[in-house]
């Protein structure tokens, strides 16, 4: 097994109307409420002794508008986590402002798969650490992991490892990628989906994301090449005891990320 190291854990946190929830295979209609105060959950994971943590913007997702930067500036201030974070990023200035709030890395989703060109000209403003991609794919009727937009409801006829390999030689150094159909249904991670993207475009440091269930997986997906695993329902439920995962490994060489 690869090391593992609070770099390589990245507890997620998703708010919508203010409040941690988690949706299934983003479903808004499927939403099941964990916290009414975020920045408190920010803490617990702080004090079980996570170095990262990923915040998304749910609100944002669906309507644009980044609306959660004085939280990202709450948690940044006094947790001390870095924090990687998106929802709505339409501009250059939804970045700027999100970087000089605090967040590590800004991560852009449905943008990097519809304007590929505008955000690789962001990538060379910012520098290949400041963003994150976020591609969520799934396989077509022939096999192809293809990248759906608009909630997932829309084929922008984008495949997966084409623009993974387009947006490396642009720069890019961080790339979370989930398999929607096991998105919140802790059904394990898609390691197949992993081990062919780390073998198609090694110098990504990819963030494994959907499924993941306990300790395991968490294993599992390093193992298949990942430099980081997202954990939401798995955390938020109880599944994964995020402090005895990282006691577990704290003599563990570190992990590139």
């Amino acid at each position: 097994m690869r090391g593992l190291n609070p770099e390589s854990i990245l507890p997620a946190i998703d708010v919508r109307s203010g409040r941690v929830v988690r949706l299934r295979q983003g479903d808004y209609a499927r939403e099941t409420v964990y916290a009414d105060d975020p920045l408190a959950v920010a803490q617990g994971f702080r004090d079980a002794g996570a170095g990262r943590l990923h915040l998304v913007d749910l609100d944002a997702a669906r309507k644009g508008g980044y609306s959660l930067r004085p939280l990202l500036r709450r948690i940044s201030e006094q947790t001390g986590l870095s924090v990687q974070t998106g929802g709505g990023i339409r501009g250059r200035d939804d970045i700027a402002k999100l970087l000089d709030a605090g967040a590590s890395q800004v991560v852009v989703g449905s943008l990097a798969v519809q304007e590929p060109g505008k955000v690789s000209d962001w990538l060379d403003q910012f520098g290949g650490d400041a963003i994150t991609l976020a591609l969520d794919t799934r396989p077509d009727d022939e096999g192809r992991w293809m990248l759906p937009v608009r909630g997932w409801t829309a084929d922008a006829g984008v495949e997966l490892f084409d623009l993974a390999a387009r947006y490396a030689d642009a720069g890019l150094r961080h790339l979370l990628c989930t398999d929607i159909r096991r998105d919140g249904m802790l059904s394990g991670p898609n390691l197949d989906l992993y081990r062919a993207l780390s073998l198609r475009v090694p110098a990504l440091s990819i963030q494994a994301s959907g499924g993941l269930r306990d300790a395991g997986d968490v294993s599992a997906a390093l193992d298949a090449g990942c430099a980081a695993a997202v954990l939401g329902r798995a955390l938020l439920e109880g599944h994964i005891d995020l402090a005895s995962l990282l006691a577990s490994s704290a003599d563990a060489e570190p992990t590139p990320c």
